[in-house]
């Protein structure tokens, strides 16, 4: 990082400083305070701001959680990716130790919070923070010491995301890679955006400090191969690594190399902007009969492969907010009228590959002029859905090798999820 943090300060939704810690001495909450309280009276949407302000020297970097900002102000050239992490972290932590990050736990557990942040930051400078860790040596009172505890010696140690004497009977990794198709679809059928956002989710249950390689069809490493290697290559783009990894091995030959966290983490996301087919295309008629009723005809098709199905399948339905009286016919699954929410929600539990269901549905309009009928809301159709063992990238895991000193055997489980992300289509 090339310049300190000079103070933290946690706000309220106003603008109030409830908490603040110095490390330098050189910034004053009052006028930190009094500026932001400014800029929240200025911006309406304070996020249009975006998370970065430089005033008079001072530049002050900040998120929102709930109720709460979390601010770092610096007089110094910050890293300022850098201390957005952090102040993401630092809201994990509070999470992990208070259950929820509010205006209220945080005046409750003050005293906390300030060995916390003395603790996360050393004269401004960011330190660890991982919470497991943390959690070992600083104590909320339900988890009172009755002897000085030493820190870990994960705090010391150069993976300080692990502690070390961690052991399981039985040494399992489990691995999910999980990709959201996020699309939209105008009146006219056309794809107005469609994109991929993966995250390879892992859950290590294995013993002492094993060391983790991982292979993926990245079609760098499939070309650089001299034999002939079965499968399609892919190419990933956009990826984010879980700070286990080793960054340096995977610029120099691709290799995913790593000392897992105990328990549940995110090992990698990734995005790729590519146009997809959609896997449930959705096409609605309407029929609106003045002053009586309104008709809906709705095909539901799926456009993936045969032996694959798609599960716990719902698409909703926008009807007008004054629509009584739903008489509803299905080919396939049920539907049930959500006056709340303005929609008719069509469930299918199972839906197989290019297969083809309908829906039918009549609503009665209140009797009154055409010129007292409110215009029909421009609501989308939404889709939810999930595709077990399938991905739309095609990403696939080759390998996924653990080795320990002790060689003990391990198994590895993966599988592969696909599901709806902001799957909208659009009548109007």
């Amino acid at each position: 990082m090339a310049g300190a943090v000079s103070a933290l300060l946690i706000l309220d939704i106003k603008g109030r400083c409830l908490l603040s810690r110095h490390y330098r001495g050189d910034i004053s909450s009052v006028e930190a305070e009094r500026f932001f309280t400014k800029l929240l009276e200025i911006e309406e949407d304070i996020e249009s701001q975006g998370p970065v302000v430089f005033d008079s020297g001072v530049s002050h970097i900040f998120i929102q959680h709930n109720n709460v900002y979390l601010m770092a102000v610096s007089r110094q050239n910050c890293n300022v990716a850098s201390l957005i992490v952090f102040l993401h972290r630092l809201a994990s932590v509070f999470e992990y130790y208070f259950g929820e990050l509010e205006e209220e736990s945080l005046r409750d557990n003050f005293v906390v919070v300030y060995e916390l942040l003395d603790e996360m930051m050393d004269f401004g400078y960011p330190q660890y923070t991982e919470a497991m860790i943390l959690s070992e040596f600083i104590k909320t009172d339900a988890y009172k010491l009755e002897v000085t505890q030493r820190p870990p010696m994960a705090v010391t140690n150069a993976v300080s995301w692990r502690n070390e004497g961690i052991y399981y009977k039985k040494n399992e990794v489990f691995l999910d890679v999980i990709e959201s198709l996020n699309i939209l679809i105008n009146s006219n059928r056309q794809i107005l955006r469609s994109e991929v956002v993966g995250a390879l989710k892992m859950r290590a249950c294995v013993s002492g400090m094993p060391e983790c390689k991982l292979g993926l069809n990245d079609r760098l490493i499939m070309d650089a191969q001299s034999r002939a290697t079965k499968g399609k290559g892919i190419d990933l783009e956009d990826i984010r690594f879980h700070q286990c990894v080793r960054l340096a091995r995977f610029e120099t030959d691709r290799t995913i190399s790593f000392i897992p966290p105990d328990g549940s983490f995110d090992l990698m996301t990734y995005r790729l902007s590519t146009q997809v087919k959609p896997l449930i295309w959705v096409e609605a008629q309407v029929e609106r009969h003045a002053r009586s009723r309104i008709e809906m005809l709705v095909k539901a098709r799926s456009q993936f492969r045969e032996r694959s199905n798609a599960t716990n399948v719902q698409i909703e339905i926008p009807v007008p907010s004054d629509a009584t009286k739903p008489i509803v016919r299905t080919s396939m699954g049920s539907a049930s009228y959500a006056p709340e929410q303005d929609s008719l929600i069509w469930r299918i539990r199972t839906f197989p590959g290019d297969k083809e269901y309908m829906l039918g549905a009549e609503f009665k309009l209140p009797s009154v002029t055409y010129e007292d009928v409110t215009p029909d809301r421009k609501a989308p159709i939404r889709v939810k859905f999930e595709i077990p063992y399938f991905t739309i990238s095609g990403i696939q895991v080759r390998h996924l090798k653990v080795i320990e000193k002790s060689a003990y055997q391990t198994l590895p489980w993966v599988r592969y999820i696909t599901m709806a992300g902001e799957y909208e289509i659009r009548l109007h």
